[in-house]
């Protein structure tokens, strides 16, 4: 399938001598959910900004369902909507009147029932008259996201939406984000709260000092990068590890009280039985035992130490 935006050898460098993206290659699916992270001052929000046409890049094309980004920048804006970090927002108008005037900006007939439908899936239906200078910054961000989809976008960026809001705005975010996905919406999003892009999203890409060094399903990467661990507390704490066990990816932990066994997923044989008897044969017993897995945070915190 034709991916919805293609970025071939994209470039942005910046009259300071900046160089924000450096050769940034990447297809998006049609439909998915794609979380972008990295560490502030990556290109995360650059990026964005050139596909939606805010930057001019330096070099390279981007593709938006068909419309380059800058010879047919209409047909390209026009199946893009963005929620952007900052709240600018027309303060003296009212909620209703900058759904209305956003929709109508992209050439949109009016259409009373899908802006209300908007409204009261973010709870802003009791707004609609106030003034957006009288609203909380939650409702502000409320607002954001209310006219970025006034124009029912095919294309949804979400550069860190969440990022100081509500616990209440981010349930109800994510629950549009999830029924948008559902009718076809294809969704970027770029967040710190890395749960909400391990729960959320398709795939994840990471990107680093402006260059994407990783794009892979959720699920791959989990499976690839993240490593399993066997934590077993000892009936008696030990002092050093015996020389029989330095064979195993072995750590001492509590003082000597826990063993921790670090195994690849990924190998046909994990080591656990050999570990067990060796164990066994040591007079080495253990009262309890848990396994668990790494999280996205730690993947995503290890790739970006690498790359470093």
């Amino acid at each position: 399938m034709e991916p919805i935006i293609s970025i071939k050898d994209l470039n942005k460098k910046y009259d300071s001598g900046l160089k924000a993206l450096n050769n940034v290659n990447l297809d998006i699916h049609r439909g998915e959910i794609l979380a972008l992270l990295g560490p502030n001052g990556a290109g995360k929000t650059t990026l964005i900004s050139i596909i939606c046409g805010i930057v001019t890049p330096s070099g390279g094309t981007v593709s938006v369902d068909g419309h380059d980004i800058l010879t047919d920048f209409r047909g390209a804006r026009a199946k893009i909507g963005l929620v952007p970090q900052e709240l600018s927002t027309a303060t003296f108008e009212s909620v209703w009147d900058t759904m209305n005037f956003s929709r109508g900006l992209f050439g949109k007939p009016t259409n009373h029932a899908l802006i209300e439908k908007i409204l009261r899936d973010l709870s802003l239906w009791d707004k609609r008259d106030k003034r957006i200078m009288t609203l909380s910054g939650g409702m502000k961000r409320r607002v954001l996201i209310a006219k970025a989809l006034s124009h029912e976008p095919k294309i949804l960026f979400l550069d860190e939406p969440t990022a100081g809001v509500d616990v209440e705005l981010r349930r109800d975010m994510w629950k549009m984000v999830q029924e948008l996905r559902a009718s076809g919406v294809t969704i970027i999003l770029t967040t710190h709260y890395i749960e909400e892009a391990e729960e959320m999203a398709d795939r994840i890409g990471v990107i680093n000092k402006g260059e994407i060094i990783m794009v892979e399903d959720k699920d791959v990467l989990m499976d690839k990068l993240g490593k399993k661990q066997l934590s077993l507390t000892l009936q008696n704490p030990l002092d050093d590890l015996p020389a029989e066990l330095s064979e195993y990816s072995l750590d001492l932990s509590n003082e000597g009280n826990m063993l921790i066994y670090t195994f690849d997923t990924q190998k046909e044989h994990t080591g656990i039985s050999e570990l067990l008897r060796q164990l066994d044969k040591l007079g080495i017993d253990f009262k309890d035992l848990h396994s668990s897995e790494s999280s996205l945070e730690e993947i995503f915190v290890n790739l970006v130490r690498d790359e470093s």
